[in-house]
């Protein structure tokens, strides 16, 4: 895979990963309310989420490659619209701030994990994220499966590290130190930079 296409891959996944969902209200307020251990177990459940939702994008699209590339093109322009969507929706929406309230709340490990699993399996957007995502930075002419397993354990590694940010941030917001507006602007920030990824896979004929 080339260096240059994995790294716009991995400001992509990050950039996606930024803009607030389900699974990063769950995330901050766990970290508003609970020690960073357990807050990890819950960020370690979403990732877990969103590595299932991975291998299941990677399956239907490496059959898909195999099968047709009239239809793989299809979902790629699919991708396309669909990274210019969430771009938009991130620049323009008014529920970009996270509002945390601290809660001394008792909460074991395994809850903590199957909070974390189970609000990122129930959001259709994960799954949907990884089928728009994935096409637009395969080579077809390169080894399919190194690609995968690359971008595989890119995301995984990204929902921890950017979700263990949301999880900090929680407990910043919980002691009133982070303003809305400072998320207000990285969603901007997010969006654009998705808008401007879609953009630039439209303007391109194949993956090089």
């Amino acid at each position: 895979m080339d260096i240059e296409l994995y790294l716009f891959f991995l400001v992509t996944t990050v950039m996606l990963i930024i803009v607030p969902g389900p699974a990063a209200i769950t995330v901050a307020t766990q970290g508003a309310s609970h020690n960073s251990k357990i807050t990890f177990i819950s960020i370690f459940g979403v990732a877990s989420a969103d590595a299932f939702f991975f291998i299941l994008s990677a399956t239907g699209i490496a059959s898909l490659i195999v099968a047709s590339s009239l239809v793989f093109s299809i979902i790629k322009w699919f991708g396309v619209a669909y990274l210019i969507f969430l771009g938009a929706s991130a620049i323009f929406t008014k529920a970009g701030a996270i509002n945390i309230e601290a809660q001394s709340i008792k909460i074991s490990p395994a809850k903590a994990f199957t909070q974390g699993l189970v609000v990122q399996l129930a959001n259709p957007k994960a799954l949907l994220y990884f089928s728009a995502l994935l096409p637009q930075f395969i080579d077809p002419n390169e080894p399919v499966v190194f690609q995968m397993l690359l971008m595989g354990l890119t995301c995984f590694l990204a929902d921890l590290l950017v979700y263990t940010m949301f999880g900090r941030m929680g407990k910043q917001l919980s002691k009133k130190q982070v303003k809305s507006w400072v998320i207000r602007i990285i969603n901007k920030v997010a969006g654009i930079t998705l808008i401007s990824t879609g953009i630039k896979m439209a303007t391109l004929e194949t993956v090089k």
